[in-house]
């Protein structure tokens, strides 16, 4: 058979996603942070775009009403068709600022409390004060500047001597001194050497709590016995011991402030709406408003009509800004009307609390708001939802459904959480329950859980087992007669 060269022609449909597109979609992932920063970053490389005053209007409020219609499923929430209506979302407007303008004139309370003092500056007050000589504040001042901010030295003392030329027993000597400072167990290199300086401040370090130091590892496990054995002491004493030593402080440096706390600010703010409802806004601040200014772009096209390559610019630039203020305008219309299901779906939740928690996924809110999966999840990435019960990331909402045992509606794995948490913290030191215990409790309230999915939901939740926990109890006993 001759083989032979022939040439098919071949119809065949595929999507190709523009850069823009990509780029919208990228946009709706995007923190709140990160979005801020990408829309100064624009704002920098357009000429065209400003952004808008402050008073500029802005997405704001859906209220839906709580009512059930007759016939409607259980948990039903009916809202207006403009609640899921883009054409109309421009159209919201946020509740009027009711607070008294003069406070505006105030200054904040924060302009006048005092900077907190941070490890460093609390280290160096203290050297500056101890009386060092010339090269013991050298190496002092080389050593504290390795400090950790858990109040830890990991650095080698071999190489700090080699830097500043000095001998190893020298910089011993001063890391010495400088771990008698405040706070207790600073510039430990390890977390058997922080309780050790702590321990020897109290004057209660004997060759039995050296013993149960140098096995920290057994006080992990809560190997009792075998602590015994090594501190040669009865149970009494060891349980005596092991309260003296939660006591102490394992992270000495952590009481001070390295930095500005990171705080959480929501996206999405759902308050009780007089009606009977919630009121679903999305915050202001957290959608960056930018403009057209379309006097300028009327100025620069009069002086590019006869450069053709200017005004190829002028068009890009403009086609650009257009582009970013759809774009943020669909972003956030779609985070509303996902946000607006969500609140729909766990109004229960919002009511009564953390119990009522209902089985959500991610196809359930799609098909509502008709989106696809893909959309929902990257909206809920990274979002937060400010409600009456606290401020939740907006994935929170969704979990996995576990079996009634009468056949009900299901239980979401978070309120099974909820209740297994819930459970332990009613247990006596008499009466710790084991994992099939709680199994045969939560069978008692209508939830179908096998011990070993009670078992991961505690340990996800970092709860120690029943062992464990007995002996903590007990622990705490001992503390509270003290």
């Amino acid at each position: 058979m001759l083989s032979s060269a022939r040439l098919l022609q071949r119809q065949k449909q595929s999507m190709v996603a523009s850069p823009q597109l990509i780029e919208s979609i990228r946009l709706l992932q995007l923190a709140r942070a990160e979005l801020h920063q990408f829309v100064e970053q624009e704002l920098e490389k357009n000429p065209l775009l400003e952004p808008a005053s402050s008073d500029g209007e802005a997405l704001g409020g859906v209220p839906i009403s709580a009512q059930q219609s007759a016939g409607a499923p259980e948990n039903h929430i009916d809202a207006p068709t403009s609640a899921a209506s883009p054409e109309r979302l421009g159209e919201w407007k946020s509740p009027p600022n009711t607070t008294n303008s003069s406070a505006d004139n105030r200054p904040a309370l924060d302009e006048f409390t005092a900077c907190p003092e941070t490890l460093h500056g609390h280290i160096a007050s203290q050297i500056a004060l101890t009386a060092f000589t010339p090269q013991e504040r050298l190496i002092a001042s080389e050593l504290a500047a390795h400090l950790e901010d858990t109040g830890y030295l990991r650095s080698d003392l071999l190489e700090v001597a080699g830097i500043l030329n000095a001998c190893e027993h020298d910089v011993e000597r001063v890391l010495a001194n400088l771990q008698r400072f405040d706070p207790p167990g600073i510039f430990a290199r390890s977390l058997g050497e922080c309780l050790e300086i702590q321990l020897r401040q109290r004057d209660r370090f004997d060759p039995a709590m050296a013993a149960l130091v140098a096995n920290l590892e057994l006080v992990a496990r809560r190997d009792f016995q075998a602590l015994k054995q090594h501190c040669r002491v009865d149970e009494d004493d060891l349980l005596e011991m092991l309260h003296e030593i939660r006591a102490l402080d394992p992270k000495p440096g952590n009481r001070f402030q390295s930095g500005a706390p990171e705080s959480i600010i929501p996206d999405v703010l759902v308050t009780p709406s007089p009606g009977g409802g919630w009121h679903i806004e999305l915050d202001p601040d957290a959608l960056p408003k930018v403009l057209i200014n379309q006097t300028y772009v009327a100025e620069v096209a009069r002086h590019t009509v006869h450069n053709s390559k200017d005004q190829a610019f002028l068009n890009e630039c403009l086609q650009n800004a257009n582009w970013l203020i759809r774009s943020l305008d669909q972003r956030a219309q779609t985070i509303l009307k996902v946000a607006t299901e969500v609140v729909r779906q766990q109004d229960a939740f919002l009511r009564h609390g953390v119990a009522h928690l209902r089985p959500l996924n991610l196809r359930t809110v799609a098909e509502a708001i008709n989106v696809h999966e893909s959309t929902v999840s990257r909206v809920t990435s990274n979002k937060y939802m400010l409600t009456p019960r606290g401020v939740f990331e907006l994935k929170y909402f969704f979990t996995v459904a576990i079996a009634s045992c009468e056949g009900g509606d299901a239980h979401s794995a978070e309120a099974v959480r909820h209740r297994i948490k819930a459970i332990i913290a009613q247990e006596s030191p008499s009466d710790v329950l084991s994992d099939d215990d709680i199994a045969v409790r939560l069978k008692e309230i209508g939830i179908n859980v096998a011990r070993r999915t009670v078992t991961k939901y505690r340990e996800a939740m970092n709860i120690p087992s029943s062992v464990q926990r007995r002996r903590e109890k007990r622990l705490q006993l001992i503390g509270d007669q003290d």
